[in-house]
């Protein structure tokens, strides 16, 4: 490990951890990142400024390799190498000076063992290496041992880019990502959001050039393993929420590949949004929050450590992360591999925040290409920065923030399965129907959706 770090230039002589168990990651946090223990052992952390992602802030280093390849534009910004090296070399200084242990975690993207990313994540913070345990797929003890990254991200949070009008960036934050040199940057940010999309983003180059489609969209299957569903739609649409069901085994809540062999998750764990939770409607969510939980920006009582799901203050973007087989119904909670056969039915999920959709549509083929490209939701409140209230918005592939690729590559590879593997797609609206948030229509409830869904798959 020595020669690894002394190759990327850290020379720091303090403790490196590797792999740290949750309990020694905890412990960490709570005397250096200011967590707390909250609800059933749940480790508690405050992001700082950041509570959601910065999309303005994320970039990709302009190299010959995949500039040609690359969807250049507001989602994936040029960077020029000389920027990516002087804050590399920042990021790297601040390493070197830190009397701080770093963290290490090893593991993978993907839980289709042939493709697969082995991703290494480095940190100065103790709740980000947990985070990012509770997220990736986590390496048995052999895997470990022989263990070799693909990819490594380098997380700086307390970092910033004091030059970042003479480098021509957006803000002090910066996450940027050199393909070639296969390293990513993370500066300004403590949002442990920015690590997980991240990787999403990473397999979003990578797949569909192996003809793979990858897919942000949660996924089940029924309690044979059979008829998967995918639900697609944009943070805070529902895909968590929905696909968690009593009657049907988890396969992931977030982010999916497609190959001739099936469809299989990214990760290991769940992130999900935890404003207004209830134990009668969200069970398998709320059960989930126990020790090795990592919960985001929820407001407690001081003294109880109680939490108020209710309470917006902070932000609308609560978060909790959890390893996957907390979900008992999940396929990993079963002791399987979160991977399925080809989907049977495809749910396209749309906040529509005007009041024009129906609940439910069933599309053809050409309406599915039609809805999929456009994308059509809302931003909703709390997920990105200076969101307060829902607003119309298009994101192709219902995940435009995270595609890496012309979206037109990923609509070909939908069309292509679909009609190799005879997929049904449905639209259901889990917005506003017959009305808009102004006029005083409330939002389509849980129940009254998961009645749709349920309905959709039987």
């Amino acid at each position: 490990m020595k020669k690894y770090f002394k190759k990327i230039g850290i020379k720091s002589s303090t403790k490196i951890y590797r792999n740290l168990p949750v309990e020694r990651l905890i412990e960490y946090s709570l005397l250096r990142d200011n967590a707390r223990i909250g609800m059933n052992g749940a480790t508690m952390i405050d992001t700082g400024e950041y509570t959601g992602r910065s999309p303005n802030d994320k970039y990709f280093v302009k190299e010959k390799s995949s500039e040609k390849l690359l969807w250049w534009g507001p989602v994936n910004k040029k960077v020029d190498e000389k920027i990516f090296d002087e804050l590399y070399e920042k990021i790297i200084n601040y390493y070197n000076d830190s009397k701080e242990p770093t963290f290490l975690f090893d593991g993978y993207a993907g839980a289709d063992v042939e493709n697969r990313l082995s991703i290494r994540v480095i940190a100065k913070k103790a709740w980000q290496a947990h985070f990012v345990h509770n997220m990736f797929i986590r390496p048995s003890q052999n895997e470990l041992e022989n263990f070799k990254e693909d990819f490594t991200i380098i997380n700086a949070s307390d970092v910033k880019n004091k030059n970042f009008r003479e480098h021509g960036l957006n803000s002090e934050t910066f996450i940027i990502f050199n393909l070639e040199k296969k390293i990513a940057i993370i500066g300004g940010t403590e949002y442990g959001g920015e690590m997980k999309k991240g990787v999403f983003s990473l397999m979003h180059y990578l797949l569909p050039q192996k003809n793979i489609l990858s897919m942000h969209c949660s996924a089940n299957v029924d309690n044979k393993g059979e008829n998967a569903a995918l639900f697609f739609g944009l943070s805070g649409t529902g895909k968590t929420t929905l696909s968690t069901d009593p009657n049907r085994p988890l396969i992931g809540d977030d982010e999916h590949g497609w190959s001739d062999k099936g469809i299989f998750n990214f990760e290991g764990g769940c992130y999900a949004k935890v404003i207004n939770l209830s134990k009668e409607d969200e069970p398998d969510i709320y059960n989930a929050i126990k020790h090795g939980s990592l919960l985001e920006n929820v407001v407690y009582d001081q003294k109880s450590r109680k939490i108020d799901f209710f309470n917006n203050s902070k932000t609308e973007n609560t978060r909790v992360s959890y390893p996957i087989d907390y979900i008992s119904n999940s396929l990993n909670g079963q002791g399987k591999p979160s991977i399925a056969g080809h989907p049977r039915t495809i749910i396209f999920l749309t906040c529509d925040a005007f009041g024009v959709l129906p609940a439910v549509s069933m599309l053809n083929e050409g309406q599915a290409m039609y809805h999929f490209i456009n994308g059509y939701t809302a931003k909703i409140a709390g997920t990105e920065r200076g969101i307060k209230e829902p607003v119309a918005t298009f994101s192709p592939c219902y995940g435009g923030p995270f595609l890496t690729l012309h979206p037109l590559r990923y609509a070909e590879l939908l069309k292509e399965k679909m009609q190799k593997f005879n997929s049904s797609v449905y639209l259901v609206n889990t917005g506003w129907i017959g009305g808009t948030p102004e006029s005083g229509t409330n939002r389509i409830s849980i129940q009254n959706t998961r009645a749709i869904i349920t309905s959709i798959l039987n």
